[in-house]
């Protein structure tokens, strides 16, 4: 009498930033709601990490972006490249997940291509923004794409791509708006809570750290009461934030390790990097002005391959300049706080945006994201 063998439930997860691990975890969680004999083997951060089965390597924290950067660290891609082939051949997983950051998973599809492993991305690249010819590739290498916004599924579809948009998935994360009253009598007396959001990349950090403090401190020229409060991400080191001010900080100033964006909904305005933070920050209806500082020869090339008008999300989701974009040489601290003070001063321009930013909200679906792509998934893998 023949046995026999059970198939296997084994998923490899691959993220490589903050953001993508942040995802991915809520994208794992749902997965085993859903089934709770799935095994996860996860490549990623910290958040993946507490959720996962095995978890093979910290590659959040490591990551890099742009175009120059990933390259001196091309010994730490070709090991752990090695590491990921050794691990498809040997465990032969029932599906591989990757989630944004495409430089180093596009590789991975090819791997899991060539073994006929089914692959899926969450969280797909914005490849529509800038060399759009990655559509194509991405279309060859997955079965299936979760786009987050959506306008992709049309885009995808034009290169060959299986790409279907069930909601964003910040959605399943970010708490609903905070009440604001912007009827502020003395806007000259008045406690405004500014908000610095400098990143979570090592370059990005360094660059706008300082720029951003500078700006706070040329704000309480005219706003003395202003409080400053700069969120670093949970496992940030604060010595590092305050050698990059150069200085004892400001009595007004606070370094912040915000939980569930409590404090962040309740800032009055932002000056944030560019990226996911200014998605988050729509979402939660605060004004914000978005800084853009590369290093020098990445943005020259950004240059020629980005064929957006807006380099922040909410500008390019709402075909419009919603909120104020300083980049490159424009990100100075007189000019991120010359924006700042003439919000202070004219509130109502603080609630004309908040009005604009929550349009945006209701564009990007209902929560629940996570739980229905992992059920799309899990259907899919039944099928095979």
């Amino acid at each position: 009498m023949s046995t026999v063998t059970p198939i296997s439930k084994n998923i490899l997860i691959v993220a490589g930033d903050v953001s993508g691990d942040l995802h991915a975890a809520g994208l794992i969680r749902a997965l085993k709601a859903a089934d709770p004999d799935v095994r996860i083997t996860a490549i990623g951060g910290i958040q993946m990490k507490s959720v996962s089965d095995e978890f093979l390597f910290d590659l959040a924290s490591k990551g890099a972006s742009g175009f120059i950067e990933p390259l001196k660290k091309m010994p730490m891609w070709i090991r752990l490249m090695n590491q990921i082939r050794d691990y498809m051949e040997t465990q032969n997983p029932v599906a591989l997940i990757v989630v944004d950051f495409y430089g180093f998973n596009h590789q991975i599809l090819g791997m899991a291509k060539h073994r006929n492993i089914p692959a899926y991305y969450y969280v797909t690249p914005q490849v529509w923004a800038s060399r759009q010819y990655r559509a194509k590739r991405l279309a060859a290498l997955t079965k299936k794409m979760f786009v987050i916004y959506p306008f992709e599924p049309e885009f995808h579809q034009k290169f060959g791509g299986n790409a279907v948009f069930l909601g964003n998935p910040l959605l399943d994360i970010m708490p609903q708006p905070s009440d604001k009253n912007y009827n502020i009598s003395d806007r000259k007396t008045h406690a405004w809570k500014l908000g610095l959001l400098p990143g979570s990349r090592m370059g990005e950090i360094k660059r706008l750290v300082p720029v951003f403090y500078q700006a706070f401190k040329e704000t309480l020229k005219e706003f003395p009461h202003t409080q400053a409060y700069m969120f670093l991400l949970p496992d940030a080191d604060e010595n590092l934030f305050l050698d990059l001010i150069g200085e004892k900080p400001h009595a007004n100033f606070h370094l912040v390790k915000d939980k569930n964006y409590e404090l962040r909904s309740q800032m009055d305005f932002l000056l944030a990097c560019s990226g996911t933070a200014t998605l988050e920050n729509a979402l939660l209806g605060v004004p914000m002005v978005v800084a853009y500082k590369l290093f020098w020869p990445t943005y020259q090339i950004a240059k020629m391959v980005i064929k957006v008008p807006y380099i922040s999300l909410v500008n390019l989701l709402s075909r419009k300049a919603v909120v104020k974009e300083l980049i490159q040489q424009d990100a100075t601290p007189r000019a991120l706080a010359a924006e700042t003070m003439a919000m202070f001063q004219n509130p109502q321009k603080l609630a004309d945006m908040r009005e604009e930013l929550l349009k945006l909200r209701a564009s990007l679906g209902e929560p629940g994201v996570a739980a229905r792509a992992a059920q799309d998934i899990l259907n899919d893998l039944k099928q095979n």
